[in-house]
């Protein structure tokens, strides 16, 4: 199959699940992983998600039977320029900020640049290197990568598109998403982002800890919240492009290069769990409060990175979507909180109920740990002296990367060029309503 000939994505449902896959009959083995001779002169090579000890219900592995083997890619590489890439740690750029950040949305190229050369990292936390933390970055795009491709050792990229459609070409095969779908590609899988629009922008959560999986729904109980079979992962599909190509390697925040003479998404059959997946945000079922009182944002978590602490996550990532708000007698925006978790927060499309004004489509902020925030002076107000009955909240998507660690700024995103020079402004006009005693 060549390039033209993609299999239709996303035609494989599950999450976590072990499936098989081929684009060739027979290609696929079916009575052992690495038999002396796959079928069709494939090569039997197996990609490791996770430690080979580790429980069977957290273990990630994927075994690909391609044209050639990956050894084949790694003579010749050189070190590149990273861009605007930055990995943790890295607080000599900017530091941790003291007190809140907000940022527009990122102005579209001028230039020809694709998604990788698009790649401007907002903050950063943890350490790569010891598989702890996060980035957040941000893409603005206006052609495909075509011929060039990406590994990235150092974490999982949850691709988070705002403005125009994606096609993410993997080793497993192909993912189209369009603004309102996420996308994950596992860390160390080669991959490719085209462009199904003129231009593209996003956001990305560059997980360096453990695999992104669903939350246990607690008391909620067996349904609500995100289904597994809501999370689609491709179909074999290979490219059997003999054509300059160029990979790149991601690992220690550092980049490399090779180029090579085919194209390396040329995996014809695979089976197993390790595997991209897409996943429609607006399938989320919420839960929330049906009399009173607020109920934490915890309730919408989509996807979650756990860490060695119990109950405390490297990563949730959260969203705000369409929804029924029907409590009494409560205030119903976010109330004023300071949280152990840093807050990297985005907006996708419509109006965060607690920032009507100055928070738009592309724009980022983020809160980190135990830094008050809440809503503006308007929606203060308004959700104060609301008349409060069944309200939807419609034509909305907003979501947070929340992180256990306080994250970092980069010498990007503290140019005060893109800075909102006055986001602690939208709390000034909370004034003092408490009578003066005496």
């Amino acid at each position: 199959m060549d390039a033209t000939q993609l299999a239709a994505p996303g035609t494989m449902v599950g999450f976590g699940n072990h499936f098989s896959t081929e684009a060739v009959e027979g290609a696929l083995p079916q009575d052992q992983n690495s038999p002396q001779k796959p079928a069709h002169g494939l090569y039997a090579e197996q990609l490791s998600g996770s430690a080979f000890t580790a429980p069977r219900a957290v273990n990630r592995r994927t075994w690909f039977y391609r044209i050639r083997p990956s050894v084949r890619r790694i003579a010749g590489l050189t070190e590149i320029k990273a861009g605007m890439i930055r990995t943790a740690p890295c607080r000599e750029e900017a530091g941790v900020p003291i007190g809140p950040k907000r940022w527009g949305p990122m102005p579209l190229p001028a230039v020809p640049t694709d998604f990788l050369d698009g790649l401007a990292t907002v903050a950063t936390c943890g350490d790569a290197g010891t598989q702890m933390g996060m980035a957040a970055h941000t893409y603005a795009a206006n052609r495909s990568m075509a011929k060039r491709h990406l590994c990235n050792a150092d974490g999982e990229m949850l691709i988070v598109p705002q403005l125009g459609g994606l096609r993410v070409a993997t080793e497993c095969g192909v993912l189209d998403i369009l603004p309102g779908e996420i996308v994950l590609v596992p860390r160390g899988m080669v991959f490719r982002v085209d462009l199904l629009d003129e231009n593209a922008r996003g956001y990305v959560c560059e997980n360096y800890g453990q695999n992104f999986i669903l939350p246990e729904r607690g008391l909620i109980g067996a349904n609500g919240l995100a289904d597994e079979r809501h999370f689609l992962a491709p179909v074999a599909a290979y490219e059997d492009d003999e054509v300059p190509c160029e990979l790149v390697f991601k690992a220690g925040g550092r980049l490399h290069a090779v180029a090579i003479d085919h194209s390396p998404l040329d995996v014809v059959a695979w089976h197993g769990n390790l595997t991209p997946f897409k996943y429609d945000l607006s399938l989320f079922s919420p839960v929330g409060s049906v009399a009173f009182a607020h109920p934490d944002p915890s309730i919408f978590t989509v996807l979650t990175a756990p860490s060695d602490t119990p109950g405390m996550a490297n990563i949730d990532f959260v969203i705000f979507p369409e929804r029924w708000m029907v409590a009494e007698h409560t205030f119903r925006p976010p109330w004023y909180h300071r949280n152990i978790m840093s807050e990297f927060m985005g907006l996708i499309t419509g109006v965060y109920d607690a920032k009507p004004g100055g928070f738009v489509p592309g724009g980022m902020s983020l809160h980190n740990s135990f830094m008050p925030h809440g809503p503006d002076a308007e929606a203060f107000e308004a959700a104060s002296n609301a008349d409060l009955k069944p309200d939807k909240q419609s034509s909305t998507m907003a979501f947070m990367f929340e992180t256990r660690f306080p994250m970092a700024l980069t010498a990007f995103s503290s140019d005060p060029a893109l800075l909102d020079a006055h986001y602690e402004a939208c709390w000034m006009g909370l004034e003092r309503n408490f009578p003066r005693q005496g």
